[in-house]
């Protein structure tokens, strides 16, 4: 007579129980970090916020800190991209008969991460912002 081994554990025996990860490493092809639709609202943002504005030293912290947050905000609510942390790093100048040019550097996954840049000029000022994508497991 055969004993069948699946019948369960025995009296006393210890039960280990395995639990295989579940987590995501790659984003839904739904979730991506599209740089033009990034690009799109960063336009739309420095438009609404620099169209009519003039440089000024002193109100500058401001402007830069409010289009950072408007631009992570609407990136966040239109894109649906929820794993994604957005970082914003937007700088600001006058136009002074100069040159500018602003990088950026970092490590990342070239599989998922993702960035847009954005310029604006008018004849007072200039405005250089960035947007970053990192997936975040």
């Amino acid at each position: 007579m055969i004993e069948n081994d699946d019948a369960g554990p025995k009296p006393g025996q210890q039960i280990i129980d395995v639990v295989l990860p579940n987590y995501i490493t790659k984003p839904d092809e739904t979730e991506v970090f599209y740089p033009s639709e990034v690009k799109r609202i960063a336009n739309e943002v420095l438009d609404a916020e620099l169209g009519d504005k003039e440089y000024d030293e002193d109100l500058s912290k401001e402007w830069i800190v409010a289009i950072c947050d408007k631009i992570k905000e609407r990136v966040k609510a239109e894109c649906n991209i929820p794993r994604y942390k957005i970082v914003v790093q937007v700088t600001l100048g006058q136009m002074k008969d100069q040159d500018v040019r602003v990088a950026s550097r970092c490590l990342w996954d070239t599989a998922t991460d993702n960035y847009a840049s954005v310029n604006y000029k008018n004849q007072h000022l200039w405005c250089c912002a960035m947007i970053f994508g990192l997936y975040t497991e």
